[in-house]
């Protein structure tokens, strides 16, 4: 004896709603037997709901969201590269490698605030690397699990805090720190070793691009530990586990199982750091010393190009040289954020290619 009840589903691979007798067979000791029937009507004609018109209307507002995307970005590649015209066109390329910042001569140059954005973008690389893989190494392979949570919640409550915030507290704190203690003592040591003496002379003012680096690397070290914390936890335990099998210690295991799986996602996370130090305003025009000069010691007061258009911006009249050049340094910014970004892309796909 058979009992057939009919059920009806959408198959995926044929576009339509295939249906299926099920049978309650006693030949097959009571078990249930699928019977396809390829005959049942479409999911269309089920609800009333035209499938075609839905996926047109999605792809048209997924279309218009990344042309709005591409269309805001080219449009501020343009005003960019519109007001810098005049700067461009009355110092030509000299601009980029000329020093001098002079509102009275209507002389500009983009060189010092150049040179002073690549070297504390660096500096705070240089800084942040390192502390951010060993928070993500100590909260992933060391803490236990309600420590991990507590300090990893603390680190994304330090990423949400503002840059003035930051640069407010390297001013109070950080420029007293360093202009009492840390230079006096690093002129009088470092400073007279053969080489590297001439990055650790100066003036003790306490503001300076290594005062500007240390204040980034704070800012970024939060971003970067997240995203090496997320991909150290997203390896497969199978493979530590197995190195641990094979008599690994904690830091081969670090070294030669979680570094090399993750070192693509790694770059990524440093290179997104930079990104954020590359940009940042607020907080290092606290702390830098707003000087428009090329200066080869860490403790040289210098400028950015962000700070440099965050101070001078608004006292600048529209349509001015002085205006132009502000642009033109803008333009600048942008395009070293793009290379950045090419570069990372660059260095991820080689690195890829080479697993």
């Amino acid at each position: 004896m058979q009992n057939r009840r009919s059920v009806q589903y959408w198959s995926p691979h044929s576009g339509a709603s295939v249906g299926a007798s099920v049978e309650n067979s006693e030949a097959c000791g009571g078990a249930e037997v699928f019977c396809m029937d390829r005959s049942a009507t479409s999911p269309s004609a089920l609800t009333g709901v035209v499938r075609g018109n839905g996926d047109a209307v999605f792809a048209t507002i997924v279309r218009c969201a990344a042309a709005l995307i591409l269309l805001g970005l080219g449009g501020m590649v343009a005003v960019m590269a519109w007001g810098a015209r005049g700067a461009f066109a009355t110092f030509g390329p000299a601009f980029i490698v000329d020093k001098a910042w002079n509102p009275v001569t209507q002389h500009f140059g983009a060189a010092a605030p150049v040179f002073g954005t690549l070297v504390t973008a660096l500096l705070a690389i240089a800084l942040a690397v390192p502390l951010a893989f060993g928070i993500a190494v100590w909260l992933t392979e060391i803490a236990s699990a309600r420590i991990a949570g507590v300090i990893g919640t603390l680190i994304q409550l330090l990423a949400a805090v503002p840059s003035i915030i930051f640069g407010m507290w390297g001013f109070a704190v950080l420029v007293p720190f360093m202009a009492h203690y840390v230079e006096p003592f690093a002129g009088h040591t470092l400073g007279r070793v053969p080489g590297i003496g001439p990055l650790f002379r100066g003036a003790p003012y306490g503001t300076g691009f290594l005062t500007g680096g240390m204040i980034l690397a704070v800012m970024i070290t939060p971003f970067i530990s997240a995203v090496m914390r997320d991909v150290f936890l997203s390896m497969p335990a199978v493979l530590k586990e197995s190195a641990y099998g094979l008599g690994m210690t904690r830091w081969e295991v670090v070294r030669r199982i979680i570094l090399p799986w993750s070192r693509t996602s790694v770059v990524g996370g440093i290179m997104l750091g930079l990104g954020r130090a590359l940009g940042e305003t607020m907080a290092i025009t606290f702390v830098i010393g707003n000087a428009n000069h090329i200066g080869w010691s860490l403790f040289s007061p210098g400028n950015t190009i962000a700070s440099l258009i965050a101070l001078e911006f608004p006292e600048s009249a529209m349509g001015s040289l002085k205006f132009s050049s502000l642009m033109a340094a803008g333009f600048l910014l942008m395009l070293i954020s793009l290379g950045t970004l090419v570069c990372s892309r660059l260095l991820l796909r080689t690195r890829a290619a080479g697993r």
